[in-house]
């Protein structure tokens, strides 16, 4: 398992391929815009054409890539990752997708003989670099051992939850519950504020009090400052979490109030041109 293949070399790619690398693996890229190409290949990581040709080279290769249909298209497209990685081969879908098109995938590459786990990540680009992402695995089990070496190098927290889908079930549901906590954190600072109690007085207290949460330890700074502009994780990409897990909720059938509420406060905050904002600049 020393030869590993990477699609998608974004923020969160580039701090899984540093550490794959310092862990003596040999690592294929491929994407043609990272502008992480330089420095990771004075590491020594290998960036080649196409997704074919990290197939060609790897038996295990990772997905870190934006959206479902562009996962669905790198892995089962005409040119897919099915096409040419090799039977017995194993892909590990670090995306944030919908469950739908992880059943459908994996359907697709089993049917290849192909093991696919859904392997969605927390700990955003900080805990990429570091290798300490928390990993929510989905799929066989027999795989996830099998795959678990490789993953002890990007995170500290490895958790199988279930079978194919699973993972990306319990990502959505948690970010749901960050874009949740986000809102309500940005509107009673508001208030506070207006009352004359300083932003960063409140965030304080909150964290010796039984209001404290993780979300005020990442995000704090830019919800006291209220600016935007140092980007831990992109209201455009949070906006799409919270589409999917809409589209979940849907088959539950279990009425989503506040969550409903949520998803439209970062719907408009995306038509408000937020998009390329951290998540927190949604009030």
């Amino acid at each position: 398992m020393k030869t590993v293949g990477l699609i998608g070399c974004g923020a969160m790619g580039k701090g899984m391929a540093t550490s794959l690398l310092s862990a003596g693996y040999s690592v294929y890229i491929y994407d043609d815009m990272s502008k992480w190409r330089e420095p990771l290949e004075k590491q020594g990581a290998c960036f080649v054409e196409n997704g074919a040709a990290v197939a060609k080279k790897a038996k295990y290769v990772l997905l870190s890539l934006p959206s479902p249909n562009i996962v669905a298209e790198t892995v089962a497209g005409k040119e897919g990752l099915l096409c040419h990685l090799q039977t017995g081969g194993f892909l590990l879908d670090l995306s944030t997708t919908d469950v739908q098109t992880t059943l459908a995938m994996e359907k697709a590459a089993a049917a290849k003989g192909i093991h696919y786990l859904d392997c969605p990540v927390s700990g955003g680009p900080a805990g990429a670099d570091a290798g300490t992402l928390t990993i929510m695995v989905g799929g066989d089990k027999h795989a996830y051992f099998s795959v678990k070496p490789l993953l002890d190098i990007l995170g500290d927290t490895i958790l199988y939850v279930g079978d194919s889908g699973a993972g990306q079930t319990v990502k959505l549901c948690n970010n749901m519950l960050v874009a949740g906590i986000t809102t309500l954190l940005s509107e009673t600072m508001a208030v506070a504020s207006d009352h004359g109690v300083s932003r960063r007085l409140l965030a304080e207290i909150i964290q010796q009090s039984s209001g404290h949460n993780r979300v005020l330890d990442v995000f704090g700074e830019n919800l006291i400052s209220g600016s935007y502009d140092n980007v831990l994780f992109y209201l455009k990409h949070m906006a799409k979490d919270l589409e999917l897990y809409m589209a979940l909720s849907q088959d539950s059938r279990k009425p989503q109030h506040a969550a409903g509420t949520v998803c439209q406060l970062y719907r408009s905050a995306l038509h408000q041109g937020k998009g390329e904002k951290d998540a927190t600049a949604v009030y």
